[in-house]
């Protein structure tokens, strides 16, 4: 075996290694937060000794931002694929609107990191927030500015703010998420249960597609192939947190 390849094997090894605490990191700030998590039972997860994972990264501090901007970066790199220029610039909203619905619902350590994250900025002790605005979210705002702009150009969407149409496709799945635990006693059923949600991510879409396009007709036509090209991705622990919250009912 050369040189050169020897050390391309170690370097495999070592980046497989630390893909491998990444993992193992991001399942559990995701679970415990910073302040709860434990370098040893990271360490236990990822396969490696506390010496390695010390020399991947310095601190339990770095090994947190690195798991925070790993997860945030794929998460993102995911979102920015919904804006590929075959589609027309409704279509790209539409689908990136689909696509929130589908990361809220399914990419639960992502959530729960970015949450964290929030909390600690708000309070002064978050330094990744900043860093992932301008390495991931702002270009995907900026992605959606350029198709709000592109199809009110074009005749296809109404006139309208571009930052708008970002708080009323992201906002109102965010909300859903975030008051089910409140509506769950006002709707008729669970609102997480495999029915409600596919009821609320069709109609989400639906609506899109009838209050932003000149077209309503073709803008319901749009949202309905969306839906049949992209169908509900199945959520891990979903069972559980219906579960949950049905023994919350009986409760009271």
């Amino acid at each position: 075996m050369t040189s050169a390849t020897t050390n391309r094997t170690r370097h495999d090894r070592a980046d497989q290694t630390r893909k491998r605490i990444l993992r193992a990191a991001v399942r559990e700030f995701s679970t415990h937060g910073l302040s709860g998590a434990r370098t040893d039972r990271i360490a236990e997860s990822a396969r490696v000794n506390k010496a390695l994972l010390y020399y991947y990264f310095k601190s339990k501090q770095d090994l947190y931002a690195a798991a925070v901007e790993e997860v945030a970066g794929r998460v993102m790199e995911n979102a920015l694929a919904e804006f590929d220029q075959k589609y027309t610039a409704g279509e790209r909203l539409l689908r990136s609107a689909l696509h929130h619905f589908d990361r809220i619902l399914t990419q639960r350590e992502f959530q729960s990191l970015m949450q964290q994250e929030m909390v600690r900025f708000q309070s002064g002790k978050s330094g990744s927030i900043p860093v992932l605005f301008k390495t991931a979210f702002m270009p995907l705002m900026e992605k959606m500015r350029e198709a709000t702009e592109d199809g009110v150009r074009t005749g296809e969407l109404y006139p309208m703010e571009w930052l708008q149409v970002i708080y009323s496709m992201f906002g109102a799945n965010v909300f859903y998420f975030l008051s089910a635990p409140m509506m769950e006693f006002v709707l008729p059923m669970e609102p997480l249960s495999p029915k409600a949600l596919q009821m609320r991510r069709k109609s989400a879409v639906q609506f899109l597609g009838a209050a932003l396009f000149t077209d309503r007709a073709a803008g319901r036509r749009m949202a309905n192939r969306i839906l049949r090209a992209m169908p509900m991705p199945r959520a891990r622990n979903l069972q559980k947190r219906m579960e949950t919250f049905q023994v919350r009912r009986r409760a009271l």
